[in-house]
């Protein structure tokens, strides 16, 4: 199986980086969402309208997104023999940090559009950097491999 996923490597490497921006997309968009969610009333049009489109967010870009990076993380992974190097496994940390946060938000969009406003404003600005700062180590952590 080793060289069957070597002989797909360029082509996994570039499934995993396509997929890995939707999501990362995805990410961005929902805590602004979020935020535009937040000033209106559960029961008003405006806040059917942001549900329905936090919505869609998830169900067409986040978790087909995610599984897909998943998918093909690990199996690029298992192709280079990354499970025995120290920088991908912080990258992993940091992408199950990620994940979780993914799990959170979506948590914390549903009670959003059932009219509970779990966090203020300022926290979701808060909150919306950190799939910036984790993309950011990520890339340097893939790109230099420090250790």
């Amino acid at each position: 199986m080793a060289s069957v996923l070597a002989m797909t490597y360029l082509w996994l490497k570039a499934g995993h980086i396509i997929f890995m921006v939707f999501w990362m997309a995805g990410l961005f968009m929902l805590p602004r969402q979020m935020l535009y969610l937040h000033p209106h009333a559960a029961d008003t049009a405006e806040a059917a309208l942001w549900a329905k489109r936090m919505g869609l967010l998830r169900k067409i870009i986040l978790t087909p997104s995610l599984i897909v990076v998943w998918v093909l993380g690990l199996l690029l992974a298992v192709s280079i023999g990354a499970f025995s190097q120290g920088w991908f496994h912080i990258k992993l940390a940091l992408v199950l940090a990620l994940t979780a946060y993914h799990g959170v938000m979506v948590g914390r969009a549903r009670k959003m559009i059932a009219g509970h406003r779990p966090l203020s404003e300022r926290q979701l600005r808060l909150w919306g950097e950190f799939p910036g700062i984790a993309l950011a180590l990520i890339v340097v952590l893939v790109v230099v491999k420090p250790f």
